[in-house]
């Protein structure tokens, strides 16, 4: 072992040790993603919000969906006695609503069934807001705090004030034969409305537009618990089907890169990998012999290129077009190998070609005339073309 290897693998010790002590000592950072996730113990997680549905419903099974709302209730769909082998609320918490078209879908269906769906997300579907009949606009000129409060009276003592992850947005249109307004926001003294109510089938939506009252941070903030449990009374203490963000399959997609650099110790030990060979990239760099160049001939492409656009007539059946072209590149043969006028082809002609060529002149009748027949016929087939190329390659062989 020489020097300067002994060199380097102390400085990597050295680097090692530096990283670590660093890793171990520093005060580990509040993550304020708005993750929403029922797992996750964050500030914006619905941790809390989740383990509480079991106290808050006690006589009610908590199922939590892990696919699509579409795929979870169509399996529980009797469609000889067109009724849900189920019952109960469907419960969304998210930042936006992640609905496709299909699962929205669903849920209106579910609803109209009898049951209630209940989505706390800043902006639902599309689809189920037109099938509601409700607009929503977000105005993002505000400042400081908002007032979250209750239309009913006897809720008038669960009014909370939020400060942090808010966002501005509000119903502009409702339809009051089947709607009823559940809460109100106030940003700026301005108030608006945030919690409805939307009678549909023998169901009935809520939709609430600020799901950052749900999470962790807001939940374990002074009394901020008794407005999420002022909110969920409206649901009946029926099955709680919670639509979970952390579906079946989705980290499959992801990235290895996505949970290694999540994990601190994972990504100071990605980042000393990186470094480590980015030193051994530039100490190696020198190479004890000079590159041989290889040069490639030119290549001649012209038959390939050829032969790939007879393929494309080929399989699109313009046999006409090649028949054409074939007997165009014939002729041409002729005129620059024989010297022969080809605008007449006739028994001068062969008589001509089969002097020059020492070729029978039955044989050059033969194929001058199934020239000019192919030439004066309409629709041509593969078998035309078969019959031509044989005879013009019999002509070139011979």
């Amino acid at each position: 072992m020489n020097k300067t290897i002994k060199i380097y693998i102390v400085l990597l010790v050295f680097l090692f040790a530096g990283a670590a002590a660093i890793e171990f000592t520093r005060e580990e950072p509040i993550d304020w993603n708005r993750s929403f996730d029922e797992t996750d113990k964050i500030p914006y997680g619905t941790f809390i919000f989740y383990e509480e549905l079991k106290n808050l419903f006690p006589e009610s099974d908590v199922k939590t969906i892990k696919t699509t709302p579409y795929e979870y209730f169509d399996a529980l769909y009797n469609f000889e006695d067109s009724i849900y082998n189920t019952s109960g609320t469907y419960m969304a918490v998210n930042n936006f609503s992640g609905l496709d078209d299909v699962s929205s879908q669903e849920l209106l269906d579910f609803a109209a069934h009898g049951n209630d769906v209940f989505i706390a997300s800043h902006f639902p579907s599309k689809n189920i807001q037109d099938s509601l009949g409700v607009d929503i606009k977000s105005d993002y000129n505000f400042k400081g705090k908002a007032l979250f409060n209750f239309a009913n009276p006897n809720f008038r003592t669960d009014s909370i004030t939020v400060e942090k992850g808010l966002g501005n947005y509000y119903f502009t249109k409702l339809d009051s034969a089947t709607t009823t307004v559940l809460g109100y926001q106030k940003f700026d003294s301005i108030q608006n409305i945030n919690f409805v109510k939307v009678e549909y089938g023998a169901g009935n939506f809520y939709l609430h537009l600020q799901p950052i009252v749900f999470t962790n941070y807001h939940l374990l903030k002074k009394n901020n618990k008794k407005y999420a449990e002022a909110a969920l009374s409206y649901a009946e203490n029926d099955t709680i089907h919670f639509d979970s963000v952390n579906k079946i399959g989705q980290d499959l997609g992801s990235s290895p890169l996505r949970f290694i650099l999540k994990t601190p110790a994972l990504r100071w030990a990605w980042y000393l990998a990186l470094f480590t060979m980015v030193c051994f990239m530039i100490f190696n760099a020198k190479r004890r012999q000079r590159i041989v160049k290889i040069i490639k001939p030119n290549e001649n492409t012209t038959v390939a290129f050829t032969k790939t656009i007879g393929n494309l007539y080929y399989e699109t059946k313009e046999h006409d077009t090649i028949i054409d072209k074939k007997i165009t590149y014939f002729l041409e043969f002729l005129r620059r190998e024989y010297f022969l006028d080809t605008q007449i082809l006739d028994e001068k002609f062969i008589k001509n070609l089969s002097l020059k060529s020492n070729k029978k002149e039955d044989t050059i009748k033969r194929l001058i005339n199934l020239i000019l027949q192919l030439k004066a016929k309409r629709h041509l087939e593969e078998a035309d073309l078969l019959r031509l190329n044989k005879a013009i390659e019999a002509f070139y062989n011979k």
